[in-house]
């Protein structure tokens, strides 16, 4: 009688989960050949959020899920009250307190994307226009019964954002600017110049 039951399991219930799994692993493949491609992240920035090419403390990490560990952003090494630009232009959408530090969002202009900027103490508001460059706050001691984000070392949390989703602020810098600038000709020395010069 055992035999019997499991046989006609077997018989039934198998092909019964296999067809279900080969049309879920069908209609997964149809929706990702379908999908559209990620809109690329436009390299609109015109200067660094602190400094001229600060140090990058930690670099982006991308969290295997939602909610997974990782780190949303850059961290760039900055001295406490040091300006905070913004790195493209844009309109302000946030600037105030989470979790005892202070932060300055960016919504960038022509774009989806937002940058966002901690610890800061803002010298803008929500609402004001912003254009490249233009200094948002100072860079700010991290509050007593806050954790700092950088341990002992005074830094900058720069994020970028499409939606909900993180995405690597170094995408936003154009070669010139993450390259370290335009190239320059320099003189060349020991070298006679043509006569009539």
């Amino acid at each position: 009688m055992r035999r019997t039951r499991w046989w006609t399991w077997v018989t039934t219930v198998s092909p019964l989960v296999l067809a279900v799994a080969t049309a879920v692993a069908v209609a997964v493949a149809r929706a990702d050949a379908g999908a559209p491609a990620p809109v690329p992240v436009p390299a609109v920035a015109r200067a660094w959020p602190v400094g001229v090419r600060p140090p990058v403390l930690r670099g982006w990490e991308p969290p295997a899920s939602v909610y997974g560990p990782g780190h949303r952003g850059l961290d760039l090494g900055a001295a406490t009250g040091e300006p905070v630009r913004a790195v493209a232009a844009g309109r302000v959408s946030y600037a105030g307190r989470v979790a005892g530090r202070g932060v300055v969002a960016v919504e960038l202009a022509d774009t989806d994307l937002r940058t966002t900027y901690e610890p800061v103490r803002a010298t803008v508001r929500k609402g004001d226009e912003v254009a490249a460059g233009q200094v948002v706050g100072t860079v700010e001691v991290e509050g007593a019964g806050t954790a700092a984000h950088c341990g002992a070392v005074a830094c900058v949390h720069w994020g970028l954002l499409r939606g909900e989703t993180y995405l690597d602020p170094l995408l936003l810098l154009p070669p010139w600017l993450l390259n370290g600038g335009p190239s320059r000709l320099l003189p060349v020395l020991g070298v006679p110049l043509p006569k009539g010069s």
